[in-house]
């Protein structure tokens, strides 16, 4: 993947003194967009398979803005097995003066990380940092390792009220399969024998004995969620705005078994600097968001899941990794109620026309950070803190609860390829500056900025 970046940046140079000064930007018809997933990040390992989106501008009236996009992605990771299957559609003009966004995603993950709820102050007290407990093959143990297998089907609509207003409502549908991992195996380094990772000794097992997963929600469950809200949206084009606000307020509840309704708020904001690069204005941007269970409780197989009105990118989950916070391994924070925010500067290095498409360089150095404001199941962590009953491995007390209210942060820098100012690539590192979920520096790669 590193050199496939470095020639893209090598290509932009090499061809920027082909692009038409005075040229007026404009895309119609179709456009396509097509990458393989050679991807890494510390989670899942390397990334095989291909993603894309297509887009359809018609006679170019509402460029950058396409009448339609579609949206798709077949791929497999290594250290994981995790397979993943995804379809989207998205536009503000098959019907006049609403918007639609449906998708379908399928998620196979037989060794999906659990690392427990709240953040950092679950398993405060290690005797070893929690990477010696995580796929450590000399041992033969994954302590967080677990099953799950996914299936999602949303559709949501967007209509006017007044310029810039709109209200929002949709229906997600979810089926969830949840248990020990499924491990495929590995070899020991000098040796053909096939090793397995011991299923009986891991948190999700310990968590099952513990009571703080329920035997209801163990093996999974369906999840129907209705939401409804309102939309504020300045932006002067979505995918990478140069100025505007995007705001957003709605509930969002599900109504079949262990029935909850969370409450959430996102404010994004997008300011141009005026400080006139040939190849575009920087950008300050900033997100403020909350979410938070309002009534009920989440089941396990649900508390990941972080909803959204309209969908960025395939998967909209944790708090962690990057969709909230980056730096942090993949849903590390498990909990009923977050803050965050996200601040970066977007900054165009260059720009350019290339067989016949647009392209650009950007740069984004950002800083995020968050805070939990409601925990998960904090009195049944107290009570199984006491319990002493974890097996197998040196731990003392599982649950800090001092610990909540920490102040969680990261920090880091990105690149990003654009291609009609819609089909962005994005590469971003982070370290996490919080000490107790510091899992060293943090790769990804994937679509889209991140708001």
């Amino acid at each position: 993947m590193k050199k496939l970046l470095i020639s893209a940046v090598l290509a932009a140079f090499a061809f920027s003194a082909f692009a038409q000064e005075g040229e007026k930007e404009i895309k119609k018809g179709w456009s396509f967009g097509l990458l393989p997933t050679a991807t890494y990040s510390v989670d899942n390992g390397f990334q095989a398979g291909a993603f894309g989106d297509v887009y359809y501008y018609g006679d170019g009236g509402t460029y950058p803005d396409p009448l339609h996009k579609i949206s798709w992605e077949a791929s497999y990771f290594t250290k994981s097995h995790r397979m993943r299957l995804y379809l989207a559609y998205d536009s503000k003009y098959l019907i006049p003066n609403m918007r639609i966004n449906a998708s379908v995603t399928y998620m196979n993950d037989p060794l999906y990380s659990f690392w427990g709820y709240n953040g950092g102050a679950s398993l405060a007290h290690l005797s070893q940092p929690y990477d010696f407990y995580w796929t450590n093959k000399d041992l033969g143990i994954n302590y967080y390792g677990m099953s799950r297998k996914m299936l999602r089907i949303l559709a949501n609509v967007q209509g006017r009220i007044v310029d810039h207003l709109n209200w929002a409502a949709g229906i997600n549908f979810w089926n969830w399969k949840l248990g020990d991992m499924q491990d495929t195996g590995y070899k020991k380094e000098g040796s053909d024998q096939k090793y397995y990772y011991d299923k009986s000794s891991t948190l999700y097992r310990d968590y099952l004995a513990l009571g703080l997963i329920k035997a209801d929600e163990a093996a999974g469950g369906m999840a129907l969620e209705l939401n409804a809200g309102l939309v504020y949206d300045t932006r002067d084009i979505e995918a990478a705005p140069n100025h505007g606000i995007w705001a957003e307020a709605y509930l969002n509840g599900n109504v079949l078994q262990h029935q909850y309704l969370k409450a959430c708020m996102y404010f994004r904001h997008y300011i141009d600097i005026p400080i006139h690069i040939p190849a575009g204005d920087p950008v300050f941007a900033y997100r403020l968001a909350w979410q938070q269970t309002i009534l009920g409780e989440t089941p396990i197989y649900m508390i990941q899941n972080n909803p959204l009105l309209v969908q960025r990118n395939m998967i909209s989950e944790g708090f962690g990794s990057s969709n909230t916070i980056r730096g942090l391994r993949e849903n590390r924070i498990l909990t009923e109620g977050m803050a965050w925010a996200n601040v970066e500067l977007r900054v165009k290095l260059v720009n350019f026309k290339l067989f016949n498409q647009y392209f650009y360089i950007a740069v984004n150095p950002f800083f995020d950070a968050g805070i939990i404001t409601k925990a998960y199941r904090t009195a049944e962590l107290e009570a199984a803190s006491k319990m002493n009953i974890i097996t197998n491995l040196p731990f003392g007390e599982i649950y800090d609860a001092s610990k909540v209210g920490d102040f969680v942060s990261s920090a880091g820098a990105g690149l990003k390829i654009a291609m009609n100012q819609n089909f962005i690539v994005s590469v971003e590192l982070a370290k996490c500056l919080y000490k107790p979920l510091d899992a060293g520096m943090w790769l990804g790669i994937g679509i889209n900025y991140q708001f």
